[in-house]
């Protein structure tokens, strides 16, 4: 495979934040869905193409990973990032799926709490990426101490959640669709607290 000088370095910043963008407004359509819970197979439809989209996102970004000479930061570190934020689309995408796949009446109560604390995530991701190109830690290091303490948040709704679920109020078959949503919102969120994660090492790198 030939490789190409001609890639501008600034390319992946600008798909980064492409794919965050991407990210932030998937997870208000599943806001969105969530909270005003009708014409779900539209607003499914909805999430399944921006799904798509990022998809594209993160192969324009390995795409020319393999075939850039020059990258602004270790091609590991690109790798890694590009498909964390693959990873964190796919488990919004699959909790859209869900309610459709298992016919959910009407969201939980703490499941809009999840996606809320999600949403929040989401929007500071979104503006980390625009400082990534300057490896600013002074600025970056707020927001994954903010993700740090959202995860946490996170964590203490989908604990309660999971007691509630369990508390014999419920029918067996429904605590098994609900969990199912409930755990792909958590993926999410520690799929955030991932990337944010692999951006503090990638700032303290190259810092």
């Amino acid at each position: 495979m030939k490789l190409k000088i001609s890639h501008r370095a600034e390319e992946f910043f600008d798909l980064f934040q492409e794919s965050t963008r991407n990210l932030r407004e998937t997870t208000e359509l599943l806001k969105d869905l969530i909270e005003d819970y009708q014409d779900v197979d539209l607003k499914v439809r909805r999430i399944r193409d921006r799904e798509h989209e990022g998809d594209e996102v993160t192969h324009a970004i390995i795409r020319r990973l393999n075939t850039s000479f020059i990258t602004p930061m270790d091609r590991e570190d690109i790798y890694q990032l590009a498909t964390a934020l693959d990873d964190v689309l796919d488990a919004v995408d699959a909790v859209a799926d869900l309610f459709l796949l298992h016919g959910i009446e009407a969201p939980l109560p703490q499941m809009k709490q999840q996606v809320d604390v999600l949403l929040r995530a989401a929007e500071q991701t979104e503006q980390a990426m625009r400082h990534l190109p300057k490896m600013d830690r002074e600025r970056l290091q707020p927001y994954w101490v903010e993700i740090n303490t959202l995860e946490n948040e996170g964590d203490q709704i989908y604990r309660h959640a999971v007691a509630e679920l369990f508390s014999g109020e419920h029918r067996a078959m429904d605590v098994l669709r609900w969990k199912e949503v409930i755990e792909n919102l958590e993926e999410a969120l520690d799929g955030l607290e991932n990337v944010a994660n692999i951006v503090e090492s990638i700032v303290l790198k190259n810092a």
